[in-house]
């Protein structure tokens, strides 16, 4: 079923749901982390959307990876799994986020923004970090800078 979201979003409108994200943390040759400044909130976050019906976590990970930033990426390991964020959308929607996040490495590609769902991206160090999309993402950064992983809540 392609755009399962869409297709939940006919039937329930912008009622509460539970969703599933799959993202990664791809880290430079610097230990910088590359992060996706998004279209919908104006702000920074990880790589990575939502599952689409019979994809694994693995899956929308990678798949999400290419169409957002161009690379191909390839899963090195779980760094976490977070499900503690209640997210309102621009357009009204509401979602109960569950997020699994990979560790990631470069295969090939390009990195390139695809000015739809990506306005840019840019490879961050702890220090130099920009205000992120919302505290999952922030925590997720956090957490893997700190070196707390596997992390869960």
């Amino acid at each position: 079923m392609a755009d399962y979201i869409q297709e939940l979003r006919k039937k329930v409108g912008n009622s509460p749901v539970i969703l599933t994200f799959a993202g990664g943390i791809l880290v430079d040759h610097r230990h910088r982390i590359l992060l996706q400044k998004r279209s919908d909130f104006n702000r920074w976050g990880l790589p990575g959307g939502a599952l689409e019906f019979g994809e694994s976590a693995q899956e929308a990970c990678v798949r999400e990876f290419k169409e957002e930033t161009g690379l191909m990426v390839a899963i090195t390991g779980l760094l976490g799994i977070s499900s503690n964020q209640i997210q309102r959308y621009p357009n009204g929607d509401i979602a109960q986020a569950v997020v699994v996040t990979f560790a990631v490495e470069r295969l090939g590609g390009h990195l390139r923004p695809d000015y739809d769902e990506t306005l840019a991206l840019t490879y961050f160090s702890a220090a130099e970090l920009p205000p992120m999309l919302n505290a999952q993402h922030e925590d997720a950064v956090q957490n893997f800078f700190s070196g707390s992983y596997p992390w869960y809540d």
